[in-house]
């Protein structure tokens, strides 16, 4: 008798465990489709208003950006309330600042939302099909958010969304992180940086399970609740590489090379 104590008690942890994970496959779901009913919401009536009763484009693009805010800020609220997911912010201080260039890593789905969510004025690089799309062109066009169309172009439209105060958030990865294999940085955010002599507020998240990674369905969560830890470092600045480099290409690439080092460098175990 003694000896089939521990494996009722390890079987009952193990239909706890089961039982917990089908819970967070469902909460995910129920997420997701708040984020989607959200999505048809806000771009059928709260844009339209704002149309209407706000003249000015300025004032209306921060309206905008704030209803996205707190919006993003509710969602990530109700993800850590059912249970999907907790976190933590470290340094959130520095992203109390207007005209930052906010540079991140990418292993989630779900980091654009959480750095919007933290980031007042928060401005991003959206795909230009978005912008084209009927359910997020008045969201994307309203806010005045950047579409990569590429060229010089969008490096203008980087440095005069910086230039006007928008703290301005890019991956430079491109893409979510794979699970294997080697990251590589895109230089187009080093670019924005050295063209116009603004200094990098790194950001490094970290999740202690993967979750919704690139190619993972949305329903396969991790067999435990992941906590995610938002790491905000020191600004690195980009004068001292601009001066040493004898063109600003060999400074793009110099500062991508530091900026890898700074990005992937694992959080520190204290406690925020």
């Amino acid at each position: 008798m003694s000896s089939s104590a521990p494996v009722v008690g390890g079987g009952s942890a193990v239909v706890g465990d089961r039982l917990n994970r089908c819970w967070r496959v469902l909460a995910t779901g129920l997420c997701f489709t708040i984020f989607g009913l959200g999505g048809l919401f806000v771009p059928c009536l709260v844009y339209p208003a704002l149309l209407l009763c706000v003249r000015s484009n300025e004032r209306r693009q921060h309206l905008s950006q704030a209803v996205i805010h707190y919006s993003f800020r509710w969602f990530v609220a109700l993800m850590r309330f059912v249970g999907v997911l907790s976190y933590e912010v470290r340094g959130s201080e520095r992203l109390q600042r207007r005209g930052l260039l906010i540079l991140a890593n990418h292993p989630s789905l779900i980091d654009v939302v959480f750095l919007i969510s933290f980031v007042r004025h928060a401005d991003c690089i959206v795909k230009a099909a978005l912008a084209r799309n009927p359910f997020t062109r008045g969201p994307i066009t309203a806010a005045g958010f950047i579409t990569n169309s590429g060229g010089a172009e969008l490096l203008d439209d980087c440095l005069h969304s910086l230039r006007a105060g928008n703290n301005l958030i890019i991956f430079p990865e491109g893409t979510r992180t794979p699970l294997q294999g080697q990251v590589r940085l895109q230089r187009g955010a080093a670019h924005v940086a050295v063209k116009g002599r603004i200094a990098i507020t790194p950001v490094h998240i970290h999740s202690s399970l993967p979750m919704l990674t690139k190619g993972t369905s949305w329903w396969k969560v991790p067999q435990r609740k992941p906590h995610f830890t938002i790491e905000v470092r020191e600004d690195i600045a980009v004068n001292p590489f601009c001066d040493a480099a004898h063109s600003e290409v060999l400074a793009a690439r110099q500062v991508t090379e530091h900026l890898s080092e700074q990005l992937f460098r694992e959080p520190s175990r204290a406690s925020a």
